[in-house]
């Protein structure tokens, strides 16, 4: 698979990206990927731990897995809406999702290429404010 990460590098954008993952090689490719991308990332791979960094840092986007080893992904897409903070849930499983939970939120889905990471992400902030 040719990941073409060169042709996405870019200077600093200010924007900060918290992505909640458990699996770590899928959590190390997006952040290396976003960070390429010029966006600062904090990760983390539980529910816990993505809470905690939510409640301790001000985020311009959410990503949450929806499968985590103490959780969903959609209980920290919640508490990121809570907070005025844009939220999409990874999945790789969304055939297996409820309807009601497939309409809560934007998903993305596992597999993406990183081109497709950045293209996403900055659709999905591109609206909002800048930061300050």
């Amino acid at each position: 698979m040719e990941w073409e990460v060169s042709k996405v590098v870019r200077p600093a954008t200010g924007r900060r990206i918290l992505v909640i993952e458990d699996e770590e090689t899928i959590r190390l490719i997006f952040h290396h990927v976003l960070t390429s991308a010029g966006y600062a990332v904090d990760s983390a791979d539980t529910v816990a731990a993505g809470l905690k960094l939510l409640r301790s840092r001000s985020y311009d986007l959410v990503i949450a897995d929806d499968r985590l080893p103490d959780g969903r992904g959609l209980e920290l897409a919640d508490r990121a809406r809570a907070k005025g903070i844009a939220a999409v849930v990874l999945t790789g499983y969304a055939l297996q999702m409820k309807k009601e939970e497939l309409s809560r939120y934007d998903l993305l889905l596992k597999p993406m290429r990183p081109l497709e990471l950045v293209a996403e992400v900055e659709r999905r902030i591109a609206g909002r404010a800048e930061p300050s």
